[in-house]
């Protein structure tokens, strides 16, 4: 269907730079479902990182995806990489690495705070820990500076993946000993020093070689990706970022590209996903999902209430 908006009109598969034109043209009338749906995925490029790392463990971007970073137990080391089109892998260009291996031996994942001022990498060398780096300029890693450690081995010897909440008082660590995703609190956000375990979520019937974690927005989905049965495997949470909520939804094989897959992301929105092979050593784009604009401020009405999305084309 069309919808017009003053002079401005869109059409159902328009792009997500026309639905943040419309949403901006709306005054923020716009809200925006987001895609995060592993169903639809549809596989688009690779981008291959072997030039700095053949053994890639985890993956994750800035928040508008003109940055990348890619960990590897190669080079012991966090890989920046520039994207002149955000979230576009094929536009990335290799930038600068920051080593880890003063901590970590064997880092398997990687996280970053909101504005890139802190980074995080887990591994399962020694005490199998998360450890915390701060950096001056945010996503930037040639600033970056070691802060802190924090064991999970209690809970898992073979930690696998990182993801936090928005406001990073929660954690979540994927390990492999247990086959699950463990969760932890943090008194002060993005401060390991203040975590403490709460609770665990064992996917084990779907994989028993967990590798990545990821969340969509606002928790009530969640991503583990696995090398057991090479997918990506979706949950939905009924409470937001509590993994005893948790119930299987579907898998998406990823076998196709790489049949070691160890890291997944999403975007912003959750029309892209992103998965880190070690077959390969490569990241691998795909498409996912559908959004909707379905929300008008009075005043401001729309010819069709409902535009949807199809982020696959």
């Amino acid at each position: 269907s069309n919808a017009t908006y003053g002079s401005e009109t869109w059409t159902a598969g328009a792009t997500n730079t026309e639905l943040a034109t419309l949403a901006e043209a709306m005054e923020g009338a716009a809200s925006v479902v987001n895609g995060f749906d592993v169903s639809t995925a549809v596989y688009s490029q690779t981008f291959s990182v072997t030039a700095q790392e053949t053994s890639p463990t985890g993956v994750a971007f800035n928040t508008d995806g003109t940055k990348m970073f890619v960990v590897g137990y190669d080079g012991d080391d966090v890989n920046e990489y520039a994207l002149s089109t955000g979230f576009d892998v094929s536009t990335s260009v290799f930038t600068d690495s920051f080593s880890v291996a003063a901590q970590e031996i064997i880092p398997t994942g990687l996280a970053f705070n909101t504005d890139g001022t802190k980074m995080f990498v887990v591994g399962r060398a020694g005490t199998a820990s998360v450890h915390e780096y701060t950096l001056s300029t945010g996503f930037d890693v040639s600033t970056a500076s070691y802060v802190d450690s924090f064991s999970v081995s209690s809970q898992d010897t073979t930690p696998t993946g990182i993801a936090f909440n928005t406001d990073g008082t929660k954690m979540f660590i994927a390990g492999q000993q247990g086959a699950d995703v463990y969760e932890y609190a943090l008194s002060t956000g993005f401060d390991v020093s203040t975590a403490s375990f709460t609770d665990s979520f064992s996917v084990s019937g779907q994989d028993i070689y967990p590798e990545g974690v990821a969340f969509n927005t606002d928790g009530t989905k969640m991503f583990v990706v696995g090398n057991e049965g090479n997918d990506v495997n979706e949950y939905t949470l009924s409470t937001g970022f509590d993994v005893s909520t948790s119930t299987f939804v579907d898998a998406f094989s990823v076998s196709a590209q790489d049949t070691g897959p160890s890291g997944v992301a999403f975007n912003t929105t959750g029309g892209n996903m992103f998965v880190v092979g070690l077959a390969n050593a490569a990241v691998y784009e795909y498409s996912t999902g559908v959004g909707s604009v379905t929300t008008v401020l009075a005043g401001k009405a729309l010819s069709s209430t409902s535009i949807n999305l199809d982020y696959t084309t």
